[in-house]
């Protein structure tokens, strides 16, 4: 097999065009400050306003708390968009169960209302503190009815909105109730919108609705900077090595960074342009490729690139395609450079299909308002964001690896076992885990034994052998390690021996059964019976392709003291794998982009908005959320 060493520098037409690829994507992100500035690029072109309202279950968070037996607080929290709540349409009904002492309500602005003219109402958050006491009727657990109306400046006024309100243990003392307020303390509403009581999918959609543009660009940026340490991003690492490593010839930094900067911009635009059709369409479109043919193709691709990797042929272009590239370029870089920003296409598209809560905040914002500019711009910053530490990591492979030689075919054997682990990977969301186990575990014995882990080490051998054979023995044992669990019982890639002697130590721990659906009409009878039982529900969007919903499972859910929490809940699992009808209508009802997602119902079966969750919390924030159910 003949292999070419030269080093081909870039050409200058490469660089051209990657540097119009960013000044376009710059010019990109000026336009839609600009267009915002001005009632938003997509008014100024359609000559429609956004739409709206968002629903009222959303537009209004209610909550009530009771700090003391005779001491009744309630909150509404509104987003910083227009909406508004009328202090003179907040009514108790207590229907005799509850006698009503002072009220302190919240500051007020003054508005001139065209339903009831010259009205007192409270924008972004509301607080009534209400000293109350047991009736003559003498009930100490009353419950009671509070209602409230709002609207929303573009145009649209809710009806009336009633809320059950459950006391325990209201005192009897007939002495004057007042005295409650004084020796209260208020708990403090924050003015900062990120500090509500809202899930991190809203706090992000609240961002993009009431931020500044530039502002908002930079934290979306941020937030990618930290999903790049998440396993949405972590997969792409290897990827985009190989394809610096898999280089005919030595690859310089200009190179490395060049094809960096491409697959980046490729991810980059993929995400923002799948994120921008989910949002108005509804569809998933990441998710709408989570597909067994899909995948099984995906993963057939890492095994020929792990073969040419290993040497046994190159990959190359069809000669006809070639021959017109170099037409073009002079060069056969275009060629090169489209390769590599296909592959930027087909991860973000594949590889890491996650949804965190700021790329579900941005779909949730686009899907209300209709207004993709925006929230793209908010998705493409996100996506660079997540990408910049790519952009280093592929830059440096180009300037820390050896110079062409010997060298190059242990490295690019090396990122051919990479290769073999990623098909295995990806086949682990269609195939079960005994497959996938017994896979990896074949694939690193065989490695070791490349690594000669089973000869003898010769003599005068340099560092470097040692530190091969070194790794090669691990592989080995853990390779090893693997198939023996296996053959007792246990599929697992972290406890692989779980099975031998017991299990772990956390086998004491009973792990909480969930039930699972697929379909709405399979989840109603069951929220039914939990709410005639008076149980608290939690309902966990999962999907076997989804990355993260396994990081979950993995990490959070076998907690010792989430376990503990479970025991006083209904679980469901809500299985959207299929990606079809009935998991769409899934998605749709509960307004989720994908898994994974946590949805809770309280005890009386009254579904709590301000409680979902997006991602993967730590356990101690987890088993708070929880507690606070």
């Amino acid at each position: 097999m003949n292999t070419r060493t030269t080093n081909q520098q870039p050409s200058p037409s490469s660089f051209l065009k990657l540097s119009f690829c960013w000044r376009l994507a710059m010019v990109a992100l000026l336009w839609a400050q600009l267009s915002v500035a001005n009632a938003g690029l997509w008014e100024s072109l359609t000559g429609q306003k956004p739409q709206g309202p968002l629903p009222v279950e959303e537009a209004y968070l209610f909550s009530y708390n009771q700090p003391e037996p005779g001491l009744l607080v309630l909150q509404w929290v509104m987003p910083e968009s227009g909406y508004y709540l009328y202090r003179d349409q907040i009514k108790l009904h207590t229907n005799g169960q509850l006698d009503v002492g002072d009220i302190q309500k919240g500051p007020t602005v003054e508005k001139e209302d065209a339903i009831y003219g010259q009205s007192q109402v409270y924008y972004d958050q509301a607080e009534f503190r209400i000293a109350v006491q047991q009736s003559s009727a003498g009930n100490p657990n009353p419950e009671f009815k509070i209602e409230y109306q709002g609207c929303w400046e573009g145009g649209i006024c809710y009806p009336p909105q009633t809320e059950t309100v459950q006391l325990t243990a209201v005192p009897t003392d007939t002495a004057p109730a007042a005295p409650l307020l004084a020796k209260a303390v208020s708990p403090k509403i924050s003015d900062d919108p990120l500090d509500f009581s809202l899930t991190d999918q809203r706090r992000f959609s609240d961002m993009l609705t009431s931020g500044s543009f530039s502002v908002t660009l930079l934290l979306f940026f941020l937030a990618g900077l930290a999903l790049s340490l998440t396993p949405c991003v972590f997969p792409m690492i290897p990827i985009l090595s190989s394809v610096i490593v898999g280089h005919e010839g030595k690859v310089s930094t200009r190179q490395a960074f060049l094809y960096s900067s491409i697959y980046v911009l490729a991810m980059a635009l993929t995400y923002t342009l799948a994120g921008v059709a989910a949002g108005i369409f509804g569809a998933n479109i990441q998710a709408a490729f989570q597909n067994p043919w899909i995948i099984s193709t995906f993963s057939l691709m890492f095994v020929v690139f792990a073969l040419s990797m290993f040497g046994f042929f190159e990959i190359q272009m069809p000669a006809v395609i070639q021959n017109r590239l170099a037409n073009l370029s002079r060069q056969q870089r275009g060629g090169r450079s489209a390769s590599v920003f296909a592959m930027g296409v087909l991860s973000a598209l594949i590889v890491g299909p996650c949804v965190a809560a700021p790329l579900a905040g941005a779909l949730v914002y686009i899907g209300q308002t209709g207004d993709p500019v925006l929230g793209g711009a908010a998705l493409f910053s996100l996506s660079l964001g997540m990408g910049a530490p790519l952009i280093i990591i592929g830059t440096s492979a180009g300037k820390l690896l050896p110079k062409a030689g010997h060298w190059m075919v242990h490295i690019k054997a090396g990122f051919g076992v990479v290769m073999l682990l990623m098909a295995v990977w990806m086949l682990d969301r269609i195939v079960p885990p005994t497959v996938t186990v017994l896979l990896v575990g074949a694939i690193l014995i065989t490695s070791s034994i490349y690594l000669k882990a089973l000869d003898r080490l010769p003599e005068g051998s340099s560092g470097w052998g040692k530190l091969g054979k070194g790794i090669g023995v691990l592989m080995l044992i853990y390779g090893s390690t693997l198939l023996i669990g296996i053959a007792a019982g246990t599929a697992s890639l972290l406890k692989p021996l779980g099975g031998i002697g017991g299990g772990s130590s956390n086998s004491s721990v009973a792990l909480a059964p969930f039930a699972k659906v697929t379909s709405l009409d399979q989840l109603r009878p069951l929220l039914d019976q939990a709410r005639d039982q008076g149980r608290p529900v939690m309902l966990d969007f999962y999907a076997d392709w989804c990355i993260t919903c396994k990081e979950l499972e993995s990490f959070v859910f076998v907690d010792a003291s989430v376990q503990a929490e479970f025991k006083r809940f209904t679980l469901i699992k809500v299985d959207v794998t299929a990606n079809d009808d009935a998991a769409t209508a899934l998605n749709k009802e509960y307004k989720i982009i994908g898994p994974p997602a946590q949805i809770f119902y309280d005890h009386k079966g009254k579904l709590l908005a301000e409680k979902i969750l997006i991602g993967v919390p730590t356990v101690a924030d987890f088993v708070d959320l929880l507690r606070s159910i």
